[in-house]
């Protein structure tokens, strides 16, 4: 079975692939080999997947509204560079306490939200303490608990009190807990984003396309490009054929990784290829039968060859790990040989639990990465005795209410991009993976209290012991690659935040 679905894949990519290296021969005949002139240099178009359900993270989970809002529409404290440090952003410098638990920020001067109101040290405390209130809803919040007090110095200084030291919380600031609102201007977050970035919303098609425009009023270096789409589409070849036909300038995260051998020949675009903080997590709801039997799970993880599944449904693209941390993160180690795959160790374990013949649902958003993924993974299973049934379910709105949400469903499999989530997903058990974190909460809370070099090792036992439970299956961590225009600088090669940063690129 495996064997025929891989031979029609391969026959459907070379149709797809002679088709798409047809029309950008077209395109190159027509535009010129050189790609580059724009027809306006003053516009961009970008293409993503995905599109947000509205414009509020703080009550919405999912990765499309900060990638699109952090970092050009909202601000932090801090961010981070490509390689993944934290570097200032709206504030200039800070300071830390002996006991590492107080850090006192610097702020910008002159800076402005996008309504008009100045920033100053009191939105910085209305903004952290709004986190911890009952206005924020997304279950990242958590990531602000560790803070007790904080305090206005002066319109440039406030000083962030923490009941206790945390490695984390300083690089939680760069994510979208970090993101800095102005207390007039949050009645209408989900249609009306009003931060500190270079870019305001200008429009937004729902279904199609949100549009920013460069603010005049930006305190820093304006961007090179003064009005930005985001376009988006559920179908990778629709993608595709939007580059080649000039009605985007940039394929982000690309969906079709079989079809950039076309682009790679061609001297019209760019392919630039980096890696990501994103694991691929074939999800198993940890409270729910048959997964609720850490044996069952333990089954899938060795009835799974993530290379295959990388291999057959990535183009080979991404990387190996073994478990939910990516190699950009400070506590990675390789965990690749904890279940190698091996199909009647999985046999085993399921007859020991009495768990042979196996049916199960499948929920499988509507994402090409996920399609692609689903159907591998449902092969392999079957080998073992285990009939994983595919049902679709549209992502973001339905696969977030019946998955993330409600919790209804058995296994999943998605695209888990925040920034350092280990804890996110693994230290709640209310968290839709419901992993029972009581062998981990306390150690966890002692690594981050420790210094560096006992954070990273009490961070490592601490994924080795979700690792052991068979939790989640980390299939491959995603990669970042991105076609564009030959004439696009200033494109960050890898993601490392959810951020998509618009303000560095430009028209060569």
């Amino acid at each position: 079975m495996q064997a025929t679905q891989s031979s029609r894949r391969r026959k459907t990519v070379a149709m797809l692939a002679a088709m798409l290296g047809t029309m950008l021969l077209l395109s190159a005949c027509n535009a010129g080999s050189t790609g580059g002139a724009p027809a306006d240099p003053d516009r961009l178009v970008v293409a993503l997947t995905g599109e947000p359900v509205n414009l509020d993270f703080t009550t919405t989970a999912g990765a499309a509204i900060p990638q699109a809002m952090m970092s050009n529409v909202y601000e932090g404290l801090v961010g981070v560079d490509q390689t993944g440090a934290i570097i200032p952003q709206l504030a200039i410098g800070w300071e830390t306490s002996a006991d590492n638990k107080s850090y006192t920020f610097t702020l910008v001067e002159g800076a402005t939200f996008s309504n008009g109101a100045a920033f100053d040290a009191s939105d910085v405390k209305f903004s952290i303490e709004r986190v911890k209130s009952d206005a924020w809803l997304n279950g990242l919040k958590s990531k602000m608990d560790v803070v007790d007090t904080v305090v206005v110095n002066s319109p440039t200084s406030v000083t962030v009190n923490l009941a206790r030291p945390s490695q984390a919380w300083l690089y939680s600031m760069t994510t979208l807990v970090g993101a800095m609102f102005d207390p007039s201007g949050v009645e209408d977050l989900a249609n009306t984003p009003v931060g500190t970035g270079p870019y305001q919303l200008e429009s937004w098609a729902r279904g199609e396309s949100i549009t920013m425009s460069a603010r005049p009023d930006y305190r820093g270096p304006a961007p090179a490009i003064g009005h930005v789409t985001l376009r988006y589409f559920a179908d990778a070849i629709a993608t595709t054929n939007a580059l080649s036909s000039g009605d985007v300038d940039i394929i982000y995260n690309m969906q079709a990784p079989e079809l950039l051998s076309s682009f790679q020949a061609n001297s019209a675009y760019q392919v630039i290829e980096g890696t990501s903080n994103g694991e691929i997590i074939l999800s198993m709801n940890n409270k729910a039968k048959p997964f609720d039997d850490k044996r069952v799970r333990q089954a899938v993880l060795y009835a799974i060859d993530r290379k295959s599944v990388r291999d057959t449904a990535w183009n080979g693209l991404g990387t190996l790990v073994g478990g939910p941390v990516p190699p950009t993160d400070p506590y990675y180690e390789d965990l690749n040989n904890r279940y190698p795959f091996d199909p009647d160790k999985a046999r085993a374990l399921l007859k020991e639990a009495g768990a042979e013949n196996l049916k199960i649902d499948f929920t499988v958003p509507t994402r090409p990465y996920a399609t692609a993924v689903s159907e591998i993974v449902q092969s392999q299973l079957r080998d073992v005795g285990i009939d994983a049934r595919i049902r679709s379910a549209e992502f973001p709105a339905v696969w977030l209410d019946t998955v993330f949400n409600r919790h209804d469903y058995q296994m999943s499999v998605v695209l888990a991009v925040e920034a350092r989530d280990v804890l996110t997903m693994f230290n709640n058990p209310d968290y839709y993976i419901g992993y029972d974190n009581s062998k981990i909460k306390d150690e966890a809370a002692a690594a981050d209290a420790a210094d560096e070099s006992n954070y990273v090792a009490g961070m490592q036992n601490v994924v080795r012991t979700i690792v052991d439970d068979a939790a989640v299956d980390t299939l491959f961590i995603f990669p970042n690659v991105s076609v564009a225009n030959a004439g696009i600088t200033g494109l960050g090669a890898n993601s490392v935040t959810e951020a998509l940063n618009l303000s560095t690129i430009a028209w060569s």
